[in-house]
């Protein structure tokens, strides 16, 4: 046992840990403001007088943001686990992965695009 290799072990260990933790506060904070977006709206349309649930646009946009976190959040998860198994092997090499961050941030930029095109829709052809 080497203990050079055992405490860098430990740091990946803890890299990972901490990575996680980022993921979970990043995918929790998706699937409340999308939850928080339809009650939101939801509210100033009750204040106005109009029934209490938001427009579809605005409900497809907040199920798309709990979506996108609850998949982020399973994909962080498994790229944890799989991360904490490859530490517990004697040969640790680097293994090119599939960026999570650049996927979540692909579905927000859709998202917004979809969004945008629905705003666009109602300011032009209302």
């Amino acid at each position: 046992m080497n203990m050079t290799n055992e405490l860098a072990k430990q740091r990946n260990r803890d890299a990972a840990e901490r990575t996680l933790m980022a993921w979970i506060r990043t995918c929790l904070s998706l699937i409340s403001f999308g939850f928080g977006l339809d009650k939101i709206v939801a509210a100033i349309k009750s204040q106005n007088g109009v029934a209490g649930h938001a427009g579809l646009g605005v409900r497809l946009v907040s199920m798309a943001f709990v979506l996108t976190g609850m998949v982020a959040m399973v994909a962080a998860t498994l790229q944890h686990r799989r991360e904490l198994r490859r530490l517990t092997g004697d040969t640790f090499t680097f293994h090119r992965q599939r960026s999570i961050a650049t996927a979540t941030a692909v579905s927000l930029t859709l998202i917004g695009a979809i969004a945008l095109a629905m705003l666009a829709y109602g300011a032009f052809w209302r």
